[in-house]
């Protein structure tokens, strides 16, 4: 006999008029879908709309929709649920017995069910099926663990914003070999490729299926049963300059290169910002806080960081606070615009999300600081009156410590796929064409203001900067003109 969680009974029955487990018209099969939602009222109510618009659909188009799940509702308690890995066991004793195939999507996407519907019917889904629009490495890429070095491009795995579907068949020999043998990954950096890793079992599993109709970012509806409809969110007006505060974290032997390098990007877009190193350079000008420079970890620094903006907090109207590497590239316009999105009174710690031990269902995740990360004012004020956040020593990994005093203060680390621990040249084309990214990381082998020009400029922003450009060459020709010359 199965059991089913209270809460997987609850939705059944709140929902059953528009759901079933039998099949459809359109076929002896069912769909699922499992948001991977977030613990933030911005994701919560994007995940619920989701939801309401898919039952919808299935009522309206007599579409078979077994069951849509969202984590942060079903799974709260679960630790590293947004890998998908401790959920398989859960979800392969759920459809046990059923004909299901399940899609895995977050709260951005949007669905054609009813064509979702009809493109599966031609496919036999008692098979063990991993469906998804496929990526490739251009390069072997340290996200990525330098995995395929020889051939990159050889190895697929799923774009996770356009969605990827796994069959009940497949799902029930993933779930048994979790159970037989425990997972060997240990940090997840990616999830869709360490699931597509798994999945293809070193050539004795399943290979990702490519398929055309799961689409990302698109402004054709034709063909795309899944596609997204932006780059970027768009909430409401940008977040104030004054709002934010931006924490550069240098050391002196990164004055003369990187520093330069970011007052000439984005460092110039920004109001309130201040360099944090473990010497005075007035050139910059730098804050120094005595902390000495350690070559790995940093969190002896990252934490002074945090008290010493605390303190200025009642002197000043910073409703976010900004970290970042002295290497790290960022569009500042992008930024406000997704800041946009959250309400700072309220506890909110943004970034790129990885997670250690979270795969197998404990650890704990942590935001990778190179592609920096957001604070709420709430958040920060919460954190330091706990004074429950230190560190083991001085070069201990900032990261990571701070990850774990997350977990222990019960705040959610919050996930945006638009920052970035890499380089553009480390990801697949096809991921970075899905958004607007908001930053990237690390200086090594690229020439960083091209790729901030490339990557991280609006094109608005470059079409305002050669208007400038323009009227100062017309204001110097006059200047000439007339005489004038610049001393």
């Amino acid at each position: 006999m199965r059991y089913i969680s209270c809460s997987v009974i609850a939705i059944l029955f709140t929902t059953a008029v528009h759901w079933n487990f039998a099949g459809a018209d359109e076929g002896d099969f069912d769909i699922a879908v499992v948001i991977m939602s977030q613990p933030n009222s911005y994701h919560e109510s994007k995940a619920q709309r989701m939801r309401q618009n898919l039952q919808h659909q299935a009522a309206l188009y007599n579409t078979s929709l077994s069951l849509v799940l969202l984590t942060h509702e079903q799974w709260p308690d679960t630790t590293g649920a947004w890998t998908v890995f401790p959920i398989i066991p859960i979800l392969a004793d759920l459809f046990d017995g059923t004909n299901t195939i399940i899609l895995f999507c977050d709260d951005d996407l949007t669905v054609n069910l009813s064509y979702l519907s009809r493109k599966l019917k031609d496919i036999d889904l008692n098979k063990e099926l991993f469906l998804g629009r496929a990526l490739v490495d251009r390069e072997a890429t340290i996200i990525h663990h330098f995995a395929f070095h020889e051939n990159p491009s050889g190895f697929s795995y799923p774009d996770f914003a356009a969605g990827f579907m796994i069959s009940t068949s497949l799902l029930r020999r993933l779930a048994k070999r979790l159970k037989e043998n425990s997972l060997s990954v240990d940090f997840t950096i990616d999830f869709q490729h360490e699931l597509a890793l798994f999945i293809w079992d070193k050539g004795s599993g399943v290979r990702l299926t490519d398929v055309d109709y799961l689409c990302g970012f698109t402004t054709k509806a034709d063909g795309c049963a899944t596609r997204r409809l932006r780059k970027s969110p768009d909430c409401s007006l940008l977040t104030s300059d004054s709002d934010i505060f931006f924490a550069v974290k240098t050391c002196q032997k990164f004055h003369k290169d990187r520093i330069p390098v970011l007052k000439a990007s984005w460092g110039k877009d920004v109001k309130e910002i201040e360099y944090f190193s473990d010497a005075e350079d007035g050139s910059i000008p730098t804050v120094v806080l005595g902390i000495p420079n350690t070559e790995r970890g940093h969190c002896a620094k990252f934490m002074a960081i945090l008290n010493y903006v605390y303190r200025r907090l009642g002197a000043n109207n910073y409703r976010w606070i900004v970290i970042t590497d002295d290497d790290t590239l960022m569009s500042i316009s992008r930024l406000k615009k997704l800041l946009s999105c959250y309400d700072p009174n309220t506890v909110v710690v943004l970034g790129e999300r990885y997670g250690y031990g979270v795969a197998k269902g404990y650890g704990y995740d942590y935001i990778t600081l190179g592609g920096g990360m957001a604070l709420s004012e709430a958040a920060l004020r919460m954190l330091i009156d706990s004074n429950s956040c230190h560190c083991a020593a001085a070069d201990s990994p900032d990261d990571m410590t701070f990850g774990l005093c997350l977990k222990h203060l019960k705040i959610p680390v919050t996930h945006s796929s638009l920052f970035h621990q890499a380089r553009p040249v480390d990801y697949a084309d096809g991921y970075l064409s899905n958004q607007e990214s908001v930053s990237f990381h690390r200086h090594w082998m690229i020439d960083p203001i091209m790729v901030y020009r490339q990557w991280l400029v609006d094109e608005q922003t470059t079409q305002a900067d050669d208007q400038k450009s323009i009227r100062s060459q017309k204001d110097h020709s006059i200047n000439d003109h007339l005489g004038y010359k610049e001393l």
